[in-house]
């Protein structure tokens, strides 16, 4: 089962807060025109700052948080991804993820800067409509990241999905 851990790893992160809590923890770095690595929306229960160049935020389980990840070298951009991700509770089933420990959901996976910017124009776009981005139904994040994987355009999430999204958790939870 390759990416996929069935249990919380035992031995915890490599970095320098340990996960013997519930959050899940994302190392970020920022040294500029480098490494950036920043979250684009998401709900922060804690964050411990290591140095100038390097903090960890956590979040909650069932927390939806946007994880953009840049680096270049001398030649030119080595990675650009984003990732949206749902913090996972302890003994949920989760993909790992480098920079974040455990792991969690990953609802969509993009690489390469053009569709990393569309993303992020997606999000932007929900934003316009007065709805936070981790409070999007997971599905349609899963439809964003299916639709450009074909080179299609994903449709647009309308307040009325929203709203339907909302009662269909009401009625599961």
């Amino acid at each position: 089962m390759t990416g996929i851990a069935a249990h919380r790893m035992r031995s915890g992160p490599t970095s320098a807060v340990q996960s013997q809590d519930d959050l899940t923890h994302v190392e970020l770095t920022w040294i500029e025109k480098k490494i950036e690595y920043w979250i684009r929306f998401g709900r922060e229960a804690r964050e411990h700052i290591l140095d100038r160049h390097r903090r960890i935020v956590s979040f909650r389980p069932n927390t939806v948080f946007a994880f953009v990840r840049w680096a270049a070298n001398d030649f030119g951009t080595v990675i650009s991804r984003i990732d949206i991700v749902r913090a996972v509770a302890p003994g949920d089933a989760y993909q790992t993820l480098p920079f974040a420990r455990p792991g969690g959901e990953i609802l969509l996976k993009i690489e390469s800067w053009p569709k990393v910017e569309d993303v992020l124009r997606h999000i932007d776009a929900i934003e316009a409509t007065h709805i936070d981005p981790c409070d999007v139904a997971p599905d349609h994040w899963r439809h964003v990241a299916h639709r450009m994987s074909t080179g299609e355009a994903p449709r647009p999430y309308s307040m009325e999905r929203h709203r339907a999204w909302l009662r269909r958790r009401e009625i599961e939870g």
